[in-house]
């Protein structure tokens, strides 16, 4: 019998070589994660253009029923089939309430207003609203001091975009850059519950999620759609096909693919990049010019992701720093 003594060293010596990298990211991992940060920040600028010709929940529930083909078509490729009726439908109906129906109408509809740039930056606040999420809702992901930070910093960098004479109004455009916030609340949401769903297939999963979506919006869509009475252009047509397309059906098979590759901990690093790159095709399609508190609120909700990363912990002294528990 190998005694403990040995057996831990090598345990230790196996976890350190696994975070030396020699079985790490590759350069086609950090392409693809690129590439979906830039279709992701692309769909602030699809939605502008969708929304200010197509009402709200016309464009949300086409781009539902469009992605839900197409997914539908990638899970029948795979030899894949939906989950049996039971149980876990109830987890899919509040993952597709939280992660599609919900943010798809309150950032459509914020956008009616609030320029995809500032979009962008607001939404980058989700990672930070997951932590508080998690802290409530699961046993192993509990708040530190060093996530609190992070958060707070969110917090103030939201206060600065928003600015602090409004966050008291009720005025038409503080109460849609709130809606935004509401919709990042929702990701965060459906980022705690979709770990429930996590023995389902994945492009089974994905079908379920955004067909169910669909099917939420789509009494809302004939009742208040006013559907005969719309007249969009060819670009708010191809907007809205593009948002089914790109950010919704192949997005969602590309975090699958990150996932599957990498772990849902080196997909998160897209945090930092979709705001960025919303900022950058707002700037490049839409000619927006952001305001210098949008530019700093950016760079403080960053930093506060940045930090709620951070392994540190000054009021953890379980362990000297830089020692590997042993949890075998």
């Amino acid at each position: 019998m190998m005694r403990p003594s040995l057996r831990q060293s090598i345990i230790r010596i196996n976890r350190l070589s696994d975070l030396s990298g020699l079985s790490g990211p590759k350069f086609s991992d950090y392409g693809l994660l690129v590439l979906l940060a830039v279709i992701f920040g692309g769909s602030f600028v699809l939605t502008s253009v969708s929304v200010h010709e197509i009402p709200v929940i016309v464009v949300v529930t086409t781009r539902l029923a469009i992605a839900a083909a197409i997914l539908y078509g990638a899970m029948v490729m795979a030899k894949q089939s939906l989950p049996k009726f039971g149980p876990i439908w109830w987890v899919i109906a509040a993952a597709a309430l939280l992660g599609s129906a919900a943010p798809f109408f309150l950032i459509s509809w914020a956008q009616e207003t609030v320029d995809a740039g500032l979009a962008a930056i607001l939404m980058a606040v989700m990672p930070l609203v997951t932590l508080v999420l998690a802290h409530m809702f699961t046993q192993d992901e509990k708040l530190n001091f060093v996530k609190v930070v992070g958060f707070l910093f969110g917090v103030f960098g939201v206060v600065v975009l928003i600015g602090f004479e409004k966050l008291g109004t009720l005025g038409d455009d503080a109460v849609r850059q709130y809606a935004l916030i509401g919709a990042a609340i929702c990701y965060a949401g459906n980022a705690v519950i979709t770990k429930k769903l996590l023995g389902i297939p994945r492009r089974a999963a994905a079908t379920a999620l955004v067909g169910t979506a669909c099917l939420m919006v789509l009494p809302a869509c004939f009742l208040f759609g006013e559907i005969p009475e719309i007249t969009p252009s060819n670009m708010a047509i191809i907007s809205t096909i593009g948002l089914a397309i790109f950010p919704t059906a192949i997005g969602t098979l590309l975090i699958f693919e990150i996932v599957d590759r990498q772990g849902a901990a080196f997909l998160s690093q897209i945090n930092f990049l979709v705001p960025i790159a919303g900022v950058i095709w707002g700037i490049l399609l839409l000619s927006e010019k952001l305001p210098a508190n949008a530019w700093l609120a950016l760079i403080i909700i960053l930093v506060g992701v940045v930090i709620a990363r951070l392994k540190f912990n000054p009021f953890n002294k379980s362990a000297p720093k830089g020692a590997i528990k042993d949890k075998s």
